[in-house]
């Protein structure tokens, strides 16, 4: 029989716990006792108690609930993934796996790289059957790894010569070479940290002392009646771009709307793209703007050099630059809001050694997939922390290479755009400030752009971004050695901006925790200690994560994919290190074209606008121009699209399944934590190699 309501209410007000409680139902071949945990029911209990077959029974039940729900949840995962490896790699309907770079495979680097994780792979599987051999034939020396043998052993037979053999070599030889290497990157790894935290807590200070810059009063009388007596200086505004078909509309339109006068301010598009469509378009989108008395130009080159920097230097030796006094720079994706120059140019009063004021990136894209969350939490902390409080303390930082105002005397001074790395706004930067050039970093003023969606896309872009500073290392190393600025400063350049946080931090990322790691779990006499490979990393997560800090559930996919990416970081490190031929090659990074919620409705009332209106906002140009763009336009939207697929990332592949192979013998050793950091980063470099983070093409 059902137990009554009242039985509801009396337990719903009994809140003691621990205390046995015997309910007899109707049936006496049934009791209920209380039970405090799962196996509470197997504990001895008294014989004065009330026991019970069907009890047991009946926790046996919900046991094995409990335990088919999550063999379902495993199965549904483990299913999903199948179904995702198989869709991959056999309906891939003839597309090759992803080379990353097919100049990085053609100049073999990368078949080398890939070559040499696949060799450690195969030997760390051969060792793990051995190890598996040796657990089932019970010697003795699994568990305890001595690391000297005793002299009189009993030899079982040919293999077990082998294994005892193989002990004592991988003791005396092996073991001491990793251990040696280990302690080094070990050390690596806490000077890092304690950067990262030295950043911590200078961002903490400025925050305490609200430190930032400020503007001397309202240069523009905002609470006044009164005229402004603000004499506005004479500004341009550069808009480099290549083959943004996506973006180059709401960028333009951005620009276009910024509050200041417009005998004061002259807009260059920059256009370097060679699909003659999209040029077509960005012309009819700049004639739009000049019919509304807007001062915008277009340049096209016909000769694309020098990637962005050969685009940017092409542009300042016009004649008209020289009547300009400041320039401000956006990438194609980036949507400044309608009063940056106001809040940024007039830092420039009274101020003759400063040369740059950079403004902050804000993303209108971050919440799109796992990817782009990641990705907002990395560039929070970069801007956040690292460029707060290295513009606060040292009037220094590398340039973004966009959302940023510079004098063009500075950049003129400094030697102006050079194309030798495909990182010219950094080179910029670290030539100016060996100029003596100060640069100001405003936290508060942010300007929207995208992150990539696409792990193709970002990967790329991580590619030249750690190539890059390689690169120009090596070639700006004699000029600031030689350079007039003081001793600490050229200390500063060369031991943090450069080798710490450019080269040291994915070297160590990727040797100790993709390289050293899993082999530690073969060689345990130089295992790496517990604090190593979770507490220290957990709490430097958990600093890089403060300035997002809604982004607090995802600290540990964080960490995960930042050992993932160190692959590519170390790759393009070594590459730009050591001029290997991809390392100047640029990839212009994949848009989406999201826009913010104002572009969305500006864009929403002119699609409701009548067809004519194009027309009508092309007035100037001419009839074959215009009717061409008509037809592109018509051509565009009539035309099939280019099929998409995801990719297959081998070096991700391999270094997954070392990972897995190396946690397989974790458990066999009974190592906790080591077992589970190896098994969720082989799981983390398994969906990144599979193309499972971030944009899914269906």
């Amino acid at each position: 029989m059902a137990p009554k309501g009242e039985f509801f209410r009396w337990w719903g007000k009994d809140t003691r716990k621990g205390t046995p409680v015997i309910v007899t139902m109707e049936n006496v071949n049934y009791s209920v006792v209380e039970i405090d945990g799962p196996d509470s029911a197997f504990r001895p209990i008294d014989k004065d108690r009330v026991k019970n077959a069907k009890q047991f029974t009946w926790v046996l039940i919900l046991k094995a609930n409990r335990a088919v729900g999550c063999l379902a949840w495993l199965g549904h995962i483990l299913w999903a993934l199948l179904g995702a490896i198989k869709k991959r790699l056999f309906l891939r309907n003839g597309v090759a796996m992803e080379s990353e770079n097919e100049n990085e495979e053609k100049s073999g680097k990368g078949k080398f790289l890939f070559g040499f994780i696949l060799c450690l792979l195969m030997t760390a599987m051969a060792f793990l059957g051995f190890e598996v051999i040796a657990h089932y034939m019970r010697w003795p020396y699994f568990q305890e790894h001595n690391l000297h043998i005793p002299q009189t052993l009993e030899i079982r037979s040919w293999l077990h010569l082998i294994y005892v053999s193989w002990l004592g070599f991988r003791a005396d030889y092996i073991a001491p070479l990793i251990l040696s290497f280990s302690n080094f990157c070990v050390v690596l790894f806490l000077i890092q940290s304690l950067d990262r935290m030295i950043l911590c807590l200078g961002c903490f200070w400025i925050k305490y002392k609200n430190i930032k810059p400020r503007i001397n009063g309202d240069p523009f009388n905002s609470n006044d009646n009164e005229p402004s007596k603000y004499i506005y200086p004479m500004v341009l505004v550069q808009i480099p771009m290549c083959n943004e078909r996506e973006v180059y509309e709401q960028s333009i339109s951005a620009v276009c709307q910024l509050d200041w006068p417009r005998d004061r301010l002259l807009i260059q598009v920059l256009d370097d793209s060679d699909d003659e469509s999209i040029q077509w378009l960005i012309k009819g989108e700049v004639s739009k703007w000049m019919q509304k008395g807007v001062n915008i130009v277009y340049r096209h080159r016909l000769i694309r050099t020098g990637y962005k920097a050969g685009n940017l230097k092409s542009a300042m030796s016009c004649d008209y630059v020289k009547d300009y006094e400041f320039v401000a720079i956006f990438d194609a994706d980036f949507q400044p809001n309608s009063d940056y120059l106001k809040l940024t140019v007039p830092h420039f009063n009274e101020n003759p050694e400063l040369g740059l004021v950079q403004a902050r990136w804000g993303f209108v894209n971050k919440d799109e997939n796992l990817l782009t969350r990641l990705q907002d939490i990395n560039l929070c902390f970069h801007f956040e922390v690292e460029q707060q409080v290295n513009g606060v303390f040292l009037n220094f930082f590398g340039f973004n290479g966009t959302a940023g105002v510079w004098r063009i005397k500075a950049l003129e001074e400094s030697g102006g755009w050079l194309e030798r790395t495909t990182v010219e706004d950094m080179d910029i930067a670290v030539r100016a400030h060996l100029h003596g050039w100060k640069f100001i970093y405003l936290n508060d003023v942010k300007v929207l752009c995208e992150v990539p969606e696409s792990y193709e896309a970002y990967k790329k872009q991580q590619y030249r971004w750690h190539s890059g500073p390689m690169q120009l290392f090596r070639v700006c190393l004699p000029s600031i050695i030689t350079s007039k600025i003081s001793i600490w400063k050229k200390a500063n350049l060369i031991l943090l901006f450069f080798l710490l946080r450019k080269l040291i931090l994915p070297f160590y990322s990727f040797t100790l925790f993709c390289i050293i790691l899993p082999l530690t779990m073969f060689v345990p006499e130089a295992e790496l200690p517990a604090w190593v490979i979770c507490y220290v990393p957990v709490f430097m997560s958990f600093l890089s994560i403060l300035p997002a800090p809604k982004s607090f559930p995802f600290i540990a996919p964080y960490l995960l994919f930042e050992n993932t990416m160190s692959v590519t970081k170390f790759n393009a490190m070594v590459s730009g290190l050591f001029q290997l031929g991809s390392s100047y090659e640029w990839v212009v990074t994949k848009k989406a074209g999201r826009a913010s919620e104002p572009d969305l409705l500006a864009a929403a009332e002119r699609e409701s606008l009548p067809a004519m209106n194009l027309q009508q906002s092309h007035r100037g140009a001419s009839d074959s121009g215009l009717s061409e763009l008509i037809k592109l336009k018509e051509h565009q939207e009539s035309a099939p699209k280019k099929k998409k697929t995801n990719k297959i990332y081998k070096k991700e592949l391999a270094l997954a399944f070392l990972l897995l192979t190396a946690a397989l013998r974790s458990l066999l050793s009974a190592h906790g934590v080591h077992f589970y950091f190896l098994l969720f980063q082989g799981v983390s470099f398994l969906l990144v190699g599979l193309d499972l983070i971030g944009e899914q093409v269906s």
